[in-house]
């Protein structure tokens, strides 16, 4: 089964710093957008919210100056709104984060907005998209789990494209643009299905940070989506 998808929204391919070589980052991400990136994933764990502990609004800010394409920054902790001002600060376009990880959802989005910033909600493979009957108006981007969040170079979770499913349609009916991003498992030979589901943003990791050449994994998972809009 398909899920019809608004042709004039482009297809954004979004490599997760997560999988670059810290010790090069400035490098790895100007590298990235040579190759064909358009947005750049920020990865945030706490070792709390999720088992890991990653990178910091300090990173963000470091990376800002070497690339113009927008910084989408996912928030894995618990609580959130302590550090959206700070993220803001250090130059993030999108804050996305968890509804369990807030204590009222609207006023999370609402601070996101406030600075600035593009306002993004995240599932879960098991969590219930139940607080979008009410959230999805003030999104600009909902972002579906395909794995387990707290660590990179897991599986695709199947099931996860009923949800991606759902959520466009869900996305259709306000009629108004909203991104629907995809993280996790994601590369060349899925790449396709996920957008059939009804996906236009792909978060990817390891299955480009961790090939040979950057530019040809890119072209290659645009080669599949090309396919998956004529189909």
């Amino acid at each position: 089964m398909t899920t019809r998808r608004n042709a004039a929204r482009p297809f954004l391919i979004a490599p997760s710093i997560l999988s670059a070589d810290f010790a090069r980052l400035g490098e790895e991400v100007r590298a990235v957008v040579a190759a064909g990136a358009d947005i750049i994933h920020f990865d945030v764990m706490d070792n709390h919210y999720v088992p890991n502990l990653t990178i910091g609004p300090l990173v963000c800010a470091a990376i800002r100056p070497h690339v113009t394409v927008p910084i989408d920054v996912h928030l894995m902790v618990s609580p959130v709104d302590r550090i959206v001002a700070d993220f803001a600060k250090a130059g993030a376009n999108i804050i996305s984060f968890h509804p369990e990880a807030s204590g009222h959802i609207d006023r999370t989005i609402s601070l996101i907005r406030e600075h600035g910033c593009k306002p993004g909600l995240v599932f879960n493979p098991g969590t219930p998209l139940s607080c979008l009957d009410y959230a999805l108006p003030q999104l600009d981007l909902v972002l579906i789990m395909s794995v387990n969040p707290g660590f990179g170079g897991q599986q695709f979770i199947p099931y996860t494209l009923d949800k991606i499913r759902d959520v466009r349609k869900r996305i259709d009916a306000i009629g108004r643009e909203v991104m629907l991003e995809v993280d996790g498992g994601v590369k060349v030979d899925n790449i396709g299905a996920i957008a059939a589901a009804g996906a236009d943003t792909f978060v990817a990791g390891s299955a480009i940070f961790g090939a040979g050449d950057y530019a040809k994994t890119i072209t290659a998972m645009r080669a599949e989506l090309s396919k998956a809009v004529t189909q």
